[in-house]
């Protein structure tokens, strides 16, 4: 709020000071409403970040299972044809 403002409101006593706390007040009301619109904004942002991040780490985490069992019934058959190798040889 400017110093003349408060200069006017000022010169009417009580009334005037009244006025001038409630503008001051009414002033900062404003500004802790625009700071508090912005950190929701920035809130709202970074949950879709970490959403997004979690989406690709669920899908990341279903690849490597995929690829795990791939690997085991790839293990499993290996092992399967060596013991038929061997059963044929001895």
């Amino acid at each position: 709020m400017e110093p003349q403002i408060i200069e006017t409101l000022t010169q009417f006593g009580v009334a005037g000071l009244m006025g001038a706390l409630w503008m001051w007040e009414r002033a900062m009301s404003r500004r802790r409403d625009a700071e508090l619109s912005e950190a929701h904004r920035k809130l709202m942002a970074q949950h879709e970040q970490l959403r997004t991040v979690l989406r690709l780490i669920d899908r990341n985490t279903r690849a490597i299972e995929r690829f795990d069992q791939t690997q085991r019934q790839l293990v499993h058959l290996l092992e399967k044809m060596s013991d038929e190798t061997r059963r044929q040889a001895a």
